[in-house]
C-alpha cells in the first residue's frame, strides 16, 4: 500500500480525533469565558473568574485527551504500522485498531506507562544537545542549543509515535522490550531517519501559515465585534499589573493588541489540534515506513545492544533492568 493509501484507509481515527479535540477546545473557551463572566458581574473581579475557568477547562481538556483521544492515535498508529509492514488493512480498520490497542494495552496506566518510558528516553537526546551547547558556548551556546533541542524535540514526536508503532507491531514479546528494541533502532540508523526531518518541518511551516493564519483571522474577526469585553479584561490586567507592581508588558493592557494576541493564540491553538488530526499523520506514515523498514532490514536488537545504550540514557537503563525481573 502507497503512504496516501494508508492515510485515506486510517482517516477515519483523525475524524474521530477532530470531533473530540474540538468539543474539548470549545468547552475551555466556553468555560473560560463563563469564568470572567460571572467573576466580573458578582465581585468585579473577572481576571480571577477568568484563571479559575481557564483551570476548570484545562482538567477537562487533559481528560478527553487523556481517556478518549488516546485511543484513536494509539490505534491509528497500530493501523498505519499494519499497512507499512503487510501491505494490506481489514474492512473494519477502526474495529481492528481498536482490538489491537486494547490487546497490547488492557488499560489506560499500561499505555500511558509505555508511552512516557519512551518520550522520557528520547527527550534525554535533546537535553543532551542543550548541555553540550553550554559546555562549548556559555549561555550563547545554551541558546543555539535550546533551538536545535527545539528542533529535535519535534522530531523525536515523530520518533516517539515510531516506537509505539514498533511496540504495537512486536506484539509477541513484552512491552518493555519492544520499547528497548524501538529506542535501540533509533540510535542505530538516526541518520536515515533525520533524511526525514526536511518534510517534518516543511509541511509543519506549511500549514501553520495556511491553517494557523485563516484561523487568526478568522478569530480577530469575530473578536472585534465585542470591543467592551477587550476593554475591560485589559482594565483587569492593567489594575493587577499596578497593584500588585508587576511588570506586565503594555500590549497586553491595550485593547486592540490584546485582542490580536487572543485571536492569534485561539488561532495557534485550533492550528495544532487540525495539525495534529489531519496534516501530522500524513507526514507520519512516511516516517514510520522508513523506521519499520530500518528496524526489519537488519537483525531485531537484543542484549548487547541494549547494553551499549545504557550508558545514554538514565530511563534506558531503568526499563532494561526490568527484563530481567
Amino acid at each position: 500500500m502507497s503512504n496516501k493509501q494508508i492515510y485515506r484507509k486510517t482517516l477515519g481515527f483523525s475524524l474521530r480525533r477532530a470531533l473530540w479535540d474540538v468539543l474539548a477546545f470549545l468547552l475551555l473557551g466556553v468555560v473560560t469565558t463563563a469564568g470572567f463572566f460571572i467573576a466580573d458581574k458578582i465581585s468585579d473581579k473577572g481576571l480571577i473568574g477568568l484563571a479559575i475557568g481557564l483551570l476548570v477547562g484545562i482538567i477537562l481538556l487533559v481528560i478527553i485527551f487523556r481517556f478518549i483521544s488516546y485511543r484513536f492515535k494509539a490505534g491509528q498508529i497500530a493501523m498505519m504500522t499494519k499497512g507499512v509492514t503487510e501491505g494490506s488493512l481489514p474492512e473494519d480498520v477502526i474495529g481492528e485498531g481498536k482490538r489491537v490497542v486494547k490487546e497490547r494495552f488492557t488499560t489506560v496506566a499500561a499505555y500511558f506507562a509505555v508511552t512516557g518510558v519512551i518520550k522520557g528516553i528520547f527527550n534525554q537526546l535533546g537535553n543532551g544537545v542543550i548541555k553540550i551547547g553550554e559546555s562549548l558556548g556559555g549561555d550563547t551556546g545554551k541558546q543555539v542549543g535550546n533551538v536545535v533541542s527545539i528542533a529535535i524535540s519535534t522530531f523525536v514526536g515523530f520518533l516517539c509515535d515510531c516506537c509505539l508503532g514498533w511496540v504495537l507491531f512486536r506484539k509477541d514479546v513484552k512491552a518493555a522490550r519492544a520499547t528497548c528494541e524501538g529506542a535501540v533502532l533509533f540510535f542505530k540508523h538516526g541518520k536515515a531517519l533525520g533524511r526525514n526531518m526536511g518534510r517534518i518541518f516543511g509541511m509543519g511551516l506549511a500549514s501553520l501559515a495556511v491553517i494557523g493564519g485563516a484561523f487568526t483571522g478568522l478569530f480577530y474577526m469575530i473578536m472585534v465585534r465585542f470591543p467592551e469585553s477587550f476593554r475591560v479584561l485589559a482594565a483587569e490586567i492593567s489594575e493587577m499589573a499596578a497593584r500588585n507592581e508587576l511588570d506586565i508588558p503594555q500590549v497586553l493592557m491595550d485593547p486592540s493588541t490584546l485582542t490580536i494576541i487572543c485571536a492569534a493564540a485561539a488561532g495557534v491553538i485550533l492550528w495544532s489540534i487540525l495539525h495534529s488530526v489531519f496534516v501530522r499523520p500524513f507526514i507520519l506514515v512516511g516516517v514510520l515506513r522508513n523506521f519499520m523498514e530500518a528496524g526489519l532490514q537488519g537483525e531485531i536488537p537484543g542484549e548487547q545492544s541494549f547494553t551499549m545504550l545504557d550508558g545514554k540514557s538514565k530511563k534506558f537503563a531503568k526499563l532494561h533492568g526490568q527484563l530481567a525481573q
